[in-house]
């Protein structure tokens, strides 16, 4: 699968960042032992390449536009990281097919197994919506982090998981969750499971032509917990290190399945869950619940940045990796 410019530029520079009206790359540093370099573009420079405008009219006429452009176009849908990428010309699409007029992908659907959520509803929409955020009390814990209200009240859940960002919230909650992904070509649609879709650092399972058209959330079971904690250097600011976690408890109290993710500290989420193994079967103690953050620190392999060490991070996803496990587990036993 191609690169896109803005892949191939995170793969190559340590990081991205935005200051004193310029946008700041840092090379990674070269085996031989190069000295890193410092290469800035100026806030006048931050225009869009020129590129073709289409508004779908619906569903079929944006998955037609795509079989005919390819990995040419891009769905312009909330914009929160399309937009910014093209203004830096690390994305430069030939089309930009906005979806925003297709009613149908936006909306909560409720049934007796699972829940469905169309990929044009905006965080907004979910934080708002009580009945769903009680039903998902993880997604609930976790919208406030999400960047700011203004991004919240434009960014779509769709967006968020088609653009893979691996310190990002929602792909990390997806995998916890158990999500399916249903996506679609002008011709044919296939689902993909959650811990399938991502492949590397904004990089999906999503072939040229597809489109992912709708996200379901199977219920919780009866005596679930769930919690969700992250460590940013700022609200709203992208995880350092994130875990969201879903544990189920018997009539003993004792743990029946548990599930959890991370997010931040690899090229994609982490699925996490098989560190909370030792939990299955018992009532999680304190020495259990450290042997699963123990297992947890091993498990992981973050990259380290110019905010944390990869140690830290380390430190600090077992840290979590405790408090979560034991406030899901309080919840989960007190019926919250």
């Amino acid at each position: 699968m191609p690169l896109s410019d803005f892949q191939i530029a995170k793969k190559r520079f340590d990081f991205l960042t935005w200051g004193g009206g310029r946008l700041i790359l840092r090379e990674r540093r070269l085996a031989h032992g190069a000295e890193l370099r410092f290469d800035c573009l100026h806030a006048s420079a931050m225009k869009p390449a020129a590129f073709k405008y289409k508004a779908a009219t619906c569903l079929e006429h944006a998955l037609s536009l795509k079989a005919e452009h390819g990995d040419d176009a891009k769905f312009l849908a909330g914009g929160q990281s399309l937009i910014p990428t093209m203004n830096f010309r690390l994305a430069q699409p030939a089309v930009l097919i906005d979806i925003n007029g297709i009613n149908d992908l936006a909306g909560i659907r409720p049934s007796a197994t699972a829940t469905r959520v169309g990929p044009l509803t905006r965080y907004r929409a979910l934080q708002r919506d009580a009945t769903f955020t009680h039903v998902f009390p993880l997604i609930g814990e976790a919208l406030p982090h999400i960047a700011h209200p203004q991004i919240r009240n434009r960014g779509t859940i769709g967006g968020n998981l088609s653009h893979a960002d691996p310190a990002s919230e929602l792909p990390a909650i997806a995998l916890a969750l158990g999500a399916r992904f249903q996506v679609r070509t002008a011709t044919q649609q296939r689902w993909i499971g959650a811990s399938d879709f991502f492949v590397s650092a904004l990089t999906t399972d999503l072939k040229p032509d597809e489109m992912l058209v709708e996200i379901e959330l199977p219920l919780p079971k009866p005596r679930t917990g769930s919690c969700f904690m992250e460590v940013a250097r700022r609200r709203g600011d992208f995880a350092i290190v994130g875990v969201a976690v879903m544990m189920t408890l018997g009539e003993r109290n004792e743990c029946t399945k548990v599930s959890m993710a991370f997010c931040g500290v690899g090229e994609t989420p982490i699925d996490a869950g098989s560190a909370a193994d030792v939990l299955i079967g018992g009532a999680p103690t304190e020495e259990t619940i450290r042997d699963a953050a123990a297992s947890v620190q091993t498990m992981i392999k973050p990259g380290g940045s110019v905010h944390a060490t990869a140690d830290y991070q380390r430190h600090i996803a077992g840290v979590l990796t405790e408090r979560a496990l034991q406030a899901a587990y309080q919840r989960a036993r007190d019926g919250h």
